[in-house]
C-alpha cells in the first residue's frame, strides 16, 4: 500500500447475513486528492470546466463527470492537475496530470492546454 492508504476492516451487521444496510456515501479512502496548503503551492490557475463524454479520469475515485473545477498547481518545479465537482470540497488528481515544469512561466500555457483538452461543454 502507498499514498496514505490503510486496510479497512468490515463490521458485519449482526442482525442479518449479508452486506451493509446503508449506503456509505462519498467515503474517501485516501487524502492524496487534497490540495496542499496554499503556502506550499508556488502558483496555481483555476477554471470551471464541463467534462466531455467519458468524463475525467482521476487517481482517487476513477471517472468524474459534469460541472468541474480544474486547478493547475505548481510546487517545487512540479505541476499537478486536480479537479473537483464544482463547489465541492474534495480535490482529485487527474490521472497522468503530473509533470516537471522547467520554467514557472509555462504554468499558464500548461493550464490553457489542460482546459482545452478537458473542457467539452458540447460533448
Amino acid at each position: 500500500m502507498d499514498r496514505g492508504q490503510a486496510l479497512l476492516a468490515s463490521l458485519r451487521d449482526r442482525c442479518r447475513e449479508g452486506g451493509a444496510p446503508r449506503h456509505a456515501g462519498e467515503l474517501l479512502m485516501t487524502d492524496t486528492g487534497t490540495p496542499p496548503a496554499d503556502g506550499d503551492v508556488t502558483a496555481s490557475r483555476t477554471t470551471d470546466i464541463t467534462a466531455g463524454p467519458g468524463g475525467v479520469m482521476t487517481d482517487e475515485v476513477g471517472v468524474v463527470t459534469g460541472e468541474l473545477t480544474l486547478r493547475t498547481e505548481l510546487r517545487s518545479g512540479q505541476v499537478v492537475l486536480r479537479v473537483q465537482y464544482k463547489d465541492a470540497a474534495e480535490w482529485y488528481v487527474v490521472t497522468g496530470g503530473r509533470a516537471t515544469l522547467a520554467d514557472p512561466a509555462d504554468l499558464d500555457a500548461v493550464h490553457a492546454i489542460a482546459v482545452g483538452l478537458l473542457n467539452r461543454p458540447e460533448g
